[in-house]
């Protein structure tokens, strides 16, 4: 991967060495996006065929609410997809020839996933832009709403 600029990300803590291992994950609540060395994309084994695609695919995986306990999303509640928006991850794997600049694109797909879902219950909630709220209710909408994209090492793929 040819590299000449970053993504600002902040890491989570180390964990204490006594940490209990987490809870099993259902693999519905993963939605697995693949982008191979010839900047192919695979949502869920399925080949995307254009990036514009992604936003969505992941608002609908996120937003799904297919246990029913989020009160605030508008999700489709398929029992086949993820249970609610805290449970729902989306693991971003690429190849090691997968060029910076699609993965990038990736990346910016699945964080405006975010931001958009974020942005639509802050104007339902309190009629503004997530990004104009009070931090207080930032949190609120964050909690609802967390951003969680586990990125892989690269592998290669063939």
């Amino acid at each position: 991967m040819d590299v000449d600029m970053g993504i600002s990300k902040k890491l989570p803590p180390i964990p204490p060495k006594d940490q209990e291992a987490p809870p099993p994950i259902k693999q519905k609540n993963v939605l697995v996006v693949l982008i191979n060395s010839k900047d192919q994309l695979m949502i869920e084994g399925d080949l995307v065929s254009s990036i514009d695609n992604v936003k969505q695919i992941a608002k609908d995986f996120i937003d799904n609410n297919g246990d029913g306990s989020c009160m605030d999303c508008n999700g489709k509640r398929d029992t086949k997809s993820s249970d609610n928006p805290n449970k729902a991850i989306i693991s971003l794997q690429n190849d090691r020839g997968t060029s910076y600049g699609m993965y990038i694109s990736v990346q910016n797909e699945l964080i405006a996933a975010y931001n958009e879902l974020r942005d639509e219950l802050s104007m339902r909630k309190y009629g503004d832009l997530y990004d104009n709220l009070e931090l207080d209710n930032k949190k609120k909408i964050k909690k609802i709403y967390p951003q969680k994209i586990s990125e892989a090492e690269p592998k290669e793929y063939k």
